[in-house]
């Protein structure tokens, strides 16, 4: 295989995981590692990846916002094992926060009939799933709709939100890196985002694994801001250890 081949080839994985490392690449590819490391250098000087530590991800995953009709597809099984074991962080009873999107949908479905809780959230998708839970005394926030999220967010699901208090609040994110916290490509669901952290006794981040080590335009939270990461067994071992060591509890599924 040429090296022009080889890196067709990665930057394709790329686009469709989110994310590529070095490792598992010179495997799958069977050349050293330090050829898949010049491969990535001229993707990225060719602005079409930007490295990161052990891989790299695709440029356009930096402001591209797939429709959430396309998220649902995407990385399914990973995102059915972190919402189990979310699980984990439900209070028996209480009060909850469960942020728009499909790993906290997720989360949402598998919530058990024994537990009596409030739950408040701003995802169109997720009341649904918790309109006719008996258990469920559900809150759903104001404001503009999202087409993309189906979200709301704005001035209207900002100060509803302010004026509660939840035990957890269960948070996505587009991405997650020491450098840049947690960040997501929408300032208005930044702006909410940063509202249910602010609203939470505790804060717990859904994420696979290929949110890490991208970054988005505009940031809605730091990593000590988070008491826990739940994420899948694919993030790369060093990566638990760099992001746990910035605060959060990281929980891989």
């Amino acid at each position: 295989m040429f090296a022009s081949e080889r890196q067709q080839v990665i930057l394709d994985r790329a686009r469709q995981d989110g994310r590529v490392d070095v490792q598992t690449l010179a495997a799958d590819l069977q050349v050293t590692q330090e050829t898949i490391r010049r491969d990535l250098t001229t993707l990225e000087r060719r602005r079409l990846l930007r490295r990161t530590h052990g891989g790299a991800v695709p440029v356009e995953k930096l402001d591209f916002e797939p429709q959430l009709s396309v998220r649902e597809t995407l990385h399914v099984d990973e995102k059915q094992r972190i919402a189990r074991a979310a699980l984990d962080e439900l209070p028996e009873e209480g009060a909850v926060l469960l942020d728009s999107g499909t790993t906290t949908a997720a989360l949402a479905q598998l919530i058990p009939d024994d537990r009596e809780l409030t739950v408040v959230t701003n995802g169109m998708s997720i009341a649904l799933i918790l309109a006719d839970r008996p258990n469920i005394t559900l809150h759903t926030v104001g404001g503009r709709l999202r087409p993309r999220t189906l979200a709301s967010v704005g001035d209207w699901a900002e100060r509803e939100l302010r004026e509660v208090f939840v035990d957890v609040a269960f948070v996505g994110a587009n991405g997650v890196s020491v450098a840049r916290g947690l960040t997501t490509p929408d300032r208005a669901e930044a702006a909410v985002k940063r509202t249910m952290i602010a609203s939470a006794r505790r804060t717990v981040v859904l994420a696979d694994h290929t949110k890490f080590e991208a970054d988005h335009f505009a940031q809605f939270g730091h990593l000590a801001d988070i008491d826990v990461i739940v994420t899948d067994t694919s993030l790369d071992a060093d990566l638990v250890t760099e992001v746990g060591g910035a605060g959060p509890r990281m929980v891989q599924a």
